[in-house]
């Protein structure tokens, strides 16, 4: 039975037909219009009327950013598209003739690595996706979980440093201003600001006012110390950061996902290290694994898909 996954970003809308296995059969892409709502959903129908025009598709999930109604139904923040309160799940049924199920997009993207990916064989896992901030998704007796009232399963935003820097959520000190992508640039800022004009990292920052990603990126390619060294300081800090969150959900498997997850070994093995040592009884409690997310760009389809498979009424 083949369902379509949507994932709606901030600059682009994907979509995908995706088979009961997680196979995805066919895609398309399109620009994600720019601050008009009924634009984007017409989008976003346009993408689901071309797939579903050649694949008989029983529903629709939608992948969004942001936080989600109890009943998700209603996008309640969206903050890649600036969207309040807005009842999507409503609005997208009158312009298809799908039912459709929303998902947010943290959540669709663990849903894809716990069925088909690098959580399948476990029963409890937590996904961190490493990104500009920290999300994710965690699934505890084979389910997700969203909560009481939706918001659930928000890492980034549990306290790592109290009094510490202010992060975009209104709050001070959240995880994700210590373990995300932005974080691993400001250290790497921070560390070349240290080293001094004749470092390699100074010198890859050359004129810019800050050390770009794909100059850093370089660096770590060159496996260059100095970058190497910061990066080793975010996996301590995400470690940490994960031991936290052990002590509460006790999963089996931790899975890395995000852009800086492509970093392999060498962010898993400071995360290890850091979690181990900061973990409560960690000497006679069972340890989780740590393993890198599989399915990268496309995990938010997928899992979008597998849940309008699992969840949508019957035909």
């Amino acid at each position: 039975m083949l369902t379509i996954g949507i994932d709606i970003g901030g600059t682009k809308i994907a979509g995908a037909v995706v088979a009961s296995d997680g196979r995805i059969v066919e895609e398309r892409r399109r620009a994600t219009p720019a601050d008009d709502v009924d634009a984007v959903l017409d989008a976003i129908a346009g993408v689901i009327e071309e797939l579903a025009a050649t694949h008989p598709a029983r529903a629709v999930g939608v992948a969004a950013a942001g936080f989600l109604d109890a009943q998700r139904s209603r996008i309640v923040q969206a903050p890649n598209l600036a969207w309040r309160n807005e009842p999507l799940r409503e609005r997208l049924e009158q312009r298809v003739s799908l039912p459709i199920v929303l998902e947010n997009d943290a959540n669709a993207a663990g849903w894809a690595e716990y069925r088909f990916g690098a959580g399948r064989d476990v029963a409890h896992m937590t996904m961190l996706t490493i990104g500009t901030g920290i999300g994710g998704a965690i699934v505890i007796d084979g389910k997700l979980f969203r909560g009481g009232f939706g918001g659930g399963a928000e890492p980034g935003h549990t306290l790592f440093q109290p009094g510490g820097l202010p992060c975009g959520c209104g709050a001070v000190g959240c995880f994700e201003q210590y373990g995300s992508g932005s974080a691993l640039l400001r250290m790497a800022d921070e560390a070349a600001d240290a080293a001094g004009p004749g470092s390699a990292l100074a010198s890859a920052r050359g004129s810019e006012p800050v050390l770009p990603a794909s100059a850093l990126i370089r660096l770590l390619e060159d496996r260059d110390p100095s970058a190497l060294a910061v990066l080793e300081r975010l996996g301590e800090n995400i470690g940490r950061g994960c031991a936290s969150l052990g002590a509460v959900l006790d999963p089996e498997r931790f899975v890395i996902g995000g852009g800086v997850s492509v970093a392999g070994e060498l962010l898993l093995e400071p995360i290890r290290r850091a979690y181990f040592a900061a973990a409560p009884a960690a000497e006679w409690r069972p340890r989780p694994d740590f393993r890198v997310a599989q399915f990268a760009n496309d995990a938010g389809v997928i899992g979008a898909a597998e849940l309008a498979r699992a969840e949508a009424p019957p035909s």
